[in-house]
């Protein structure tokens, strides 16, 4: 006789999708993978296959965001204490591109001699055999930019380079091409761990909110951080200077309980507290932007695209506002200055030592959370001083192309009909990122030799090595597919929980293979690690 549940207790019964997702995430599966159609070259079959969603943020998908921090991990622990320089030297330039790049000079000189005689028909074909060139020297293995058939019409704007009076100097040094830390000892080759602060803006509590509201400076801690990034560039491009060696760093930029910015980093080789402080000191950025500091359009009084204009006009007068190009060659002083504050910490860390791997562990603590997650507002005050940081956010452009500028009586680059007055989808005015718009890991091109994909790759190769050597091998795999996005509402796509319990299926039978492999590679005492034939 089957039990009577109430209503209550029924609903307290968790769902099927539920315990689905659980199982998914229980066995390391993405919960909301993306249903990707994969056809096989070689026998014609089109199987919908489960790709993970790649998140990096826990509460969309906690499975994919701690696999991205763990192989962040990875890749922060690669570089970190390098022995020797990772070789950056180019290859020559083989023969066919020689020739192709021959070829393209003769090409630019024909369209300029085009463009000399009027003749826009012969132009135009050149340009498109210019076209095809570089898509060929593009798979040839050419990188980098090539010379672009436009002339430049106009100057880049200059800007003086004299340092600021209120900054002090720094003794600046050619950089060598060195990015490892000296040697101590005769073998001793320590590491630093950075953390950098921004300015203060007023007194604070215990809690991050600020003692006096009224005098707490959220204008500058908004442009602050909006520019934060400019700031650490600056930093690093310093710090190089001084020291005179080429700095390498992995880093992690987290909010502070203030809620402004400040950055962890991991940095290649040893570096003394006093050339820390006096680098920070001594950085400032810059922004040559036009002056922003009071709100001229508001509520029903924003400026309107006139048609005839081609650009936006003042609501009243009719009056075309000033462009973005027009607004710069106003501007005689920075409208901002970014500074670090006094607050910089450093340590010196050994490779391979406990120490260092708990490092690792602090500076990628944050990084399956967004940046407002990682500040959870637990009092009134809390959220009060949140909200007042976004309000200011939100009327403060983030760049030359922000509709934001609208709202201070300037066209932003590239206005258009569709642009919105004060409306603008950058991520410096989203909650998620508390006007910090940039990546959450910044890492330096030399850190380790290979970017996040090669640290990806070379994971699944061990994999797929270690099976191999054990005589684990998946023949029924396709070797030459092509993947194609499934259309909205594709009768052939299967339910979610479908795709999910396929792709827990597939988990559990690489996770026993992985394991046999281990058992089998590890063996009894004096034997071999791979089995023999029958």
């Amino acid at each position: 006789m089957t039990e009577y549940l109430t209503r209550s207790e029924r609903m307290k019964q968790p769902a099927a999708l539920d315990v689905v997702r659980a199982v998914a995430e229980e066995h390391g599966v993405c919960i909301r993978p993306l249903a990707k159609e994969r056809i096989d070259l070689d026998t014609g079959r089109v199987d919908i296959v489960p790709v993970p969603c790649g998140s990096t943020v826990a509460s969309v998908c906690p499975t994919c965001a701690e696999k991205n921090r763990r192989l962040r991990m990875a890749q922060c622990r690669e570089g970190w204490h390098l022995t020797e320089e990772p070789d950056f030297t180019p290859d020559a330039p083989s023969d066919d591109q020689r020739e192709l790049t021959a070829y393209r000079a003769d090409l630019v000189k024909a369209f300029r001699l085009a463009l000399d005689e009027g003749d826009e028909v012969g132009a135009e074909e050149v340009r498109e055999d210019v076209a095809e060139v570089d898509t060929e020297l593009r798979q040839l293995g050419v990188r980098g930019s090539l010379p672009s058939l436009e002339v430049p019409l106009k100057a880049a704007r200059k800007r003086s380079t004299k340092r600021r009076q209120d900054a002090p100097n720094l003794p600046r040094r050619p950089v060598s091409k060195r990015t490892v830390g000296k040697v101590f000892g005769g073998k001793y080759q320590p590491s630093t761990f950075l953390t950098l602060t921004l300015d203060t803006y007023g007194k604070v509590r215990s809690d991050g909110t600020p003692v006096d509201p009224a005098t707490y400076n959220y204008r500058r801690a908004a442009r602050d951080a909006v520019h934060f990034a400019a700031l650490l560039d600056r930093f690093v491009q310093n710090l190089r200077r001084c020291v005179g060696w080429e700095v390498q760093y992995f880093s992690a930029v987290e909010p502070q309980r203030r809620l402004a910015p400040h950055w962890h980093a991991a940095v290649r080789g040893s570096i003394s507290r006093a050339e820390l402080r006096a680098v920070a000191e001594a950085t400032y950025h810059q922004v040559w932007w036009p002056e922003h500091d009071e709100i001229k359009y508001s509520g029903d009084n924003l400026p309107v695209w006139d048609v005839r204009a081609k650009g936006f006009v003042d609501p009243q007068t009719r009056k075309a506002l000033p462009t973005w190009e027009d607004a710069i060659d106003q501007v005689e002083r920075p409208a901002h200055v970014a500074r670090f504050g006094v607050q910089v910490h450093s340590k010196g860390i050994l490779g391979g030592t406990e120490e260092a791997g708990r490092h690792i562990g602090y500076l990628t603590k944050y990084l399956t959370k967004s940046i407002n997650e990682c500040f959870d507002a637990q009092t009134a005050r809390q959220e009060d001083h949140a909200e007042r940081l976004c309000a200011e956010l939100a009327v403060t452009p983030c760049s030359p192309q922000c509709p934001v500028w609208l709202l201070y009586g300037v066209q932003p680059r590239g206005a258009r009909l569709s642009t919105v007055p004060g409306k603008c989808n950058g991520k410096a005015h989203k909650r998620t990122t508390l006007g910090v718009a940039g990546r959450r890991v910044l890492v330096s091109r030399k850190w380790s030799g290979k970017s996040l994909a090669d640290h990806k790759h070379d994971r699944k190769t061990f994999v797929r090595q270690l099976l191999a050597d054990v005589g684990i091998k998946h023949e029924d795999q396709p070797q030459r597919v092509v993947w194609n996005n499934v259309e909205p509402g594709d009768p052939n796509v299967p339910p979610r929980a479908h795709l999910l319990l396929s792709a827990v299926a597939e988990r559990r039978r690489w996770k026993a293979e992985y394991t046999a492999a281990l058992l089998a590679s590890a063996g009894p005492p004096g034997s071999s690690a791979t089995p023999h034939a029958a």
